[in-house]
């Protein structure tokens, strides 16, 4: 759009499904924008403005100081949208526009065999914030976007996506995009429960970036090499040595609902 390459993403979020009917509204604000500038990190992308539709409801004054407070965290302006009323589920819906701050804006699709695979931060931290663990509440409720890794990264990586469904049913979908076998090791991966290692890697709600790029590149970020990736065998996604199947056990399968 004129000199620029803009970055559109839209993501839902609704009772029961994303939130419990008893969440603050704050986090449930939070939440929403930050899983959409997620998306915009993932492309390497500068957060430009976001557009709200929010569904009314009695806590509308909780859910605004929350909004407030994560659009003044990350310095993003309310552009507009829509208020809608009503005695269904309460669901709230945010677009976020962005601005490329590379071009080519990476994608999932574009892993190339002999790349690294990598992720940034530690998984299993939102799972254990869901399940009460002190320690990492705000992991689940208030997730913080990896913007300024994805901006640094964008010039570098063959491939990028956030890990919001689980670190392996997203690894297969970056596989299956490429045309690649994402091989991957359980050790290396960074969890926040060692003990529940397996569940962290498949619970999602992580928020991190998963990225492939050439072995011999110094990184510009902090993050984990996982594994390598490899030409089509058979699965897009390895574990450990051994092919992992496409089923409901990889990661978070929309359809599903959290316990209220």
């Amino acid at each position: 759009m004129g000199g620029e390459t803009l970055v559109l993403t839209h993501d839902a979020m609704a009772e029961g499904t994303h939130f419990r009917s008893d969440a603050d509204k704050a986090d449930v604000a939070w939440k929403l924008v930050a899983t959409n500038l997620s998306d915009l990190a993932a492309k390497g992308a500068e957060p430009m403005g976001v557009l709200l539709q929010h569904s009314l409801s009695a806590q509308d004054e909780r859910f605004l100081v929350g909004l407030q407070e994560v659009l003044e965290e990350y310095g993003v302006p309310l552009l507009g949208g829509d208020t809608i009323s009503g005695d269904s589920v309460a669901t709230f819906g945010l677009t976020a526009i962005g601005r490329a701050t590379h071009t080519p804006v990476p994608s999932r699709s574009g892993a190339l065999v002999g790349d690294a695979i990598y992720v940034t931060g530690e998984l299993g931290r939102a799972m254990l914030g869901f399940e009460g663990a002190l320690g990492h509440l705000a992991a689940f409720s208030r997730p913080r976007p990896r913007l300024k890794e994805g901006q640094a990264l964008a010039p570098l990586v063959s491939a990028m996506m956030d890990v919001s469904d689980g670190l392996l049913l997203d690894c297969q979908r970056m596989g299956i995009a490429s045309h690649v076998s994402m091989q991957i090791s359980s050790e290396p991966i960074p969890v926040a429960d060692a003990a529940r290692r397996q569940d962290c890697i498949r619970w999602g709600d992580d928020y991190e970036l998963l990225f492939t790029v050439p072995g011999d590149i110094s990184l510009p970020v902090s993050a984990t090499q996982i594994g390598t990736v490899q030409g089509l065998n058979t699965a897009p996604l390895w574990l450990d040595g051994e092919v992992v199947s496409e089923d409901s056990t990889l990661g978070y399968q929309h359809g599903a609902t959290l316990n209220s």
